[in-house]
């Protein structure tokens, strides 16, 4: 019996012996279980890129503002108002009364603090175009502040709504990076009050939060364990051990949507799949994805609809650009490479390579997906070594230019965007595999504008070049299935954001 099948047949045993009341335990002591896939390195939000360290962002801090998932608008958040005092100025009035978790108070000092800290380079910060835009930050008063961009920047107000956390100045300038990843203290709807590293979170709901636009947790804990194999996961969701699962596989999800006890939603999400090749040559000057050609073949060679449809499932679509279709400039009229084995083996040929090759091949998650890859490179001649490893430790490989080919995917930290993609990646930075110079300056030149066409038109010249010289092969965008247990309650939003504040019970 296939390890799916089993963990059924034991959920429909468990069922029919009562299991289901499990829960009730979580519901009467008002704790809410749930896992994490990956190992978080870290929960101070500036020094991980991880959708988990995002989530821990969204309940534990604050940002100035905050961007209403039903409506798309921006509201106060920390801030209760804000004005553009004029293209690069932005003026916010602070809410009062604010308190952080170990109990200071709110006030201009901490944004000014913040924004210093995570523009300097020499802190390292991981999330480059998070913060990039900003030049520093001005105090007029207690509870009036400025923030300075570098130039214009039209997406400002959806960095500020979204990963841009407010920290604590006086407990950020004692502790540090360290500190705060073991002692986490923001302003959010929920604190940390028990941590872990990499294995263990509990939340608990902030009782003295103030009366924002988040709205005040309706259950009082949330308990989060590491658990990497999604089938452990839904073998303890069957024994009432876990409440809610997200980013369940698709088979997985349609086997569980069947049982009557539990709730399945599938949601589109930001997050978009891709491989990015090794153009500039940092990892192998002369190595086989510094030839436009050879690129050109790898995206010819995979078929990419037959994965989405047999892996993907939901709401995914096939993509050629270089960032999520609901951001902002995010052209989809670009050229596209159908599936073509004969074309891919014709390229590889001309570039040199009858014969094909052999490269070893990154990913870090969602394994079937990347073998099912590999099986279609192999199919043209390309010969690939799987290095499966977490995503940390990917991410600071390629940023030193070791890596020749990855899988990887990207969600934008839910920023609506086109920057928080496409300019993430081509900016020259070292996460940049094609260092473009062109690219870089229609991108710089784009994102420097408050002029909506020209940002448009400039950001569709950049996705237009990356597809013909091949520089990422864009999948597909990725969806994601919520399952909650009987007596969950909570509506998952399409910005694959879990708030673990908005969760009650029936």
């Amino acid at each position: 019996m296939k390890p799916s099948a089993l963990l059924l047949s034991t959920a429909l045993t468990a069922l029919s012996l009562g299991t289901a009341t499990t829960a009730l335990a979580d519901k009467a002591s008002d704790t809410l279980n749930l896992a994490f896939s990956k190992e978080l390195e870290t929960v101070d939000v500036y020094f991980n890129t991880a959708r988990e360290g995002l989530l821990m962002d969204h309940a534990v801090w604050d940002g100035l503002l905050y961007r209403n998932p039903e409506t798309g608008e921006y509201e106060g958040n920390l801030a209760t108002e804000w004005t553009w005092i004029d293209d690069v100025t932005m003026e916010f009035k602070l809410r009062q009364g604010v308190k952080f978790h170990n109990g200071e108070p709110f006030t201009a000092d901490d944004v000014v603090y913040t924004v210093g800290f995570v523009t300097n380079p020499e802190n390292g910060v991981k999330n480059t175009a998070t913060v990039g835009w900003m030049d520093h930050a001005e105090k007029i008063d207690d509870y009036t502040v400025r923030i300075i961009l570098k130039a214009p920047f039209p997406a400002a107000e959806e960095y500020l709504a979204g990963p841009l956390a407010m920290y604590p100045d006086e407990y950020y300038a004692e502790v540090g990076p360290t500190g705060m990843g073991m002692k986490p203290v923001g302003t959010g709807p929920m604190k940390i009050t028990e941590l872990e590293p990499g294995k263990h979170y509990t939340l608990e709901r902030n009782d003295d939060y103030f009366d924002g636009p988040k709205g005040h947790s309706a259950i009082a804990k949330v308990d989060i364990r590491t658990i990497p194999d999604v089938n452990t996961q839904i073998a303890e969701f069957f024994n009432g051990t876990l409440d809610f699962l997200w980013n369940v596989p698709a088979d997985q999800a349609e086997k569980l949507g069947q049982m009557d006890a539990y709730t399945v939603v599938n949601a589109p999400a930001m997050r978009i799949g891709y491989l990015t090749m090794d153009a500039a040559g940092r990892a192998d000057p002369e190595g086989p994805m510094t030839k436009e050609k050879v690129r050109q073949a790898i995206y010819h060679a995979i078929d990419r609809q037959t994965i989405l449809d047999a892996l993907v499932k939901g709401s995914s679509k096939v993509i050629d650009s270089a960032c999520a279709p609901v951001q902002f400039a995010c052209a989809q009229d670009l050229p596209t490479y159908d599936y073509d084995p004969e074309k891919a083996k014709a390229l590889l040929a001309e570039a040199g390579y009858p014969d094909g090759f052999t490269i070893d091949f990154y990913a870090y998650r969602d394994r079937p997906y990347a073998e099912a890859m590999m099986g279609y490179l192999e199919a043209v001649g390309i010969k690939t070594n799987l290095v499966y490893m977490q995503y940390s430790a990917l991410r600071e490989k390629r940023m030193k230019g070791e890596v020749p080919l990855s899988f990887l995917t990207w969600g934008s930290n839910s920023v609506a965007d086109a920057s928080a993609s496409t300019g993430e990646f081509f900016t020259g930075s070292d996460r940049d595999d094609a260092q473009d110079p062109e690219i870089i300056k229609w991108i710089g030149e784009a994102d420097s504008t408050t002029d909506r066409e020209k940002r448009k038109a400039l950001y569709k010249q950049v996705l237009t070049k990356i597809v013909d010289e091949a520089y990422w092969v864009p999948l597909f965008t990725y969806n994601v299935n919520y399952v909650l247990g009987p007596d969950v309650a909570y509506t998952p939003t399409d910005d694959e954001i879990v708030r673990f504040y908005a969760f009650d019970w029936k």
